[in-house]
């Protein structure tokens, strides 16, 4: 069975490679970044509805600022996320499970939210809601990750960002099928691969349904 690299950061990739194993996957964990906390300051919670969040990193490492947002209503993407709120003593007012966009396209169009976002991110499209957002974590580039097991792997990628850097670290390319999150993610990782595949929809379930059917069939439909 062909190897299945896990690329995203801690502690995410320790849960995809346990949902991997599950599949009767292959994984092995090589994060390219490493999540760490940006200074923010809260701004006033009157001004909002609600809480964006589209990753359980902005609860991970949103510190003691997040205190002062706690009467806000969270609008979370992914079950991750959602548990992360919380157990984070937020109260969840919406939970989407395929992408910020589907999430937003579901809830009143004129909510004032705040989007607790990671430095690096994608904008919604065109959101009907008014969304202001404010950064309270980064992904740090990991100096020389052990990509040895690369060669003849399934790369899940997870972002557009870790496209672009497994594209400039690895060698031999055409040995190794990507299969990414999104559109997006897959045009980031450029070209020269043996394959590249996109998941049905943005979610970790959905890359590694796509990966299981990848080691079965080279062309899965």
């Amino acid at each position: 069975m062909r190897r299945v690299l896990v690329l995203r950061p801690q502690p995410g990739a320790s849960a995809t490679v346990g949902r991997a194993r599950e599949h009767g996957l292959d994984p092995l964990a090589v994060p390219l970044f490493e999540v760490e906390p940006v200074a923010w300051s809260a701004p006033d919670p009157a001004r909002f509805d609600g809480l964006l969040l589209t990753s359980a990193n902005a609860v991970r490492h949103g510190g003691e600022q997040l205190e002062r947002l706690r009467g806000l209503s969270v609008y979370a993407v992914g079950e991750t996320t959602t548990v992360a709120a919380r157990a984070a003593g937020f109260g969840v007012g919406a939970v989407g499970d395929a992408g910020v966009d589907r999430l937003l396209a579901s809830v009143a169009p004129d909510l004032k939210l705040l989007h607790l976002c990671g430095a690096d991110r994608r904008q919604p499209q065109q959101p009907p809601q008014e969304i202001t957002p404010v950064v309270v974590y980064r992904s740090a580039p990991i100096e020389s990750p052990d990509l040895s097991s690369a060669s003849g792997s399934i790369a899940l990628i997870h972002s557009p960002r870790a496209g672009r850097r497994f594209a400039e670290l690895v060698r031999d390319k055409g040995s190794i099928a990507v299969v990414a999150i999104s559109d997006t993610a897959a045009d980031a990782a450029g070209s020269g691969w043996q394959s590249t595949h996109v998941a049905d929809e943005p979610s970790d379930e959905a890359l590694l349904a796509l990966a299981a059917r990848l080691c079965n069939n080279p062309d899965p439909k």
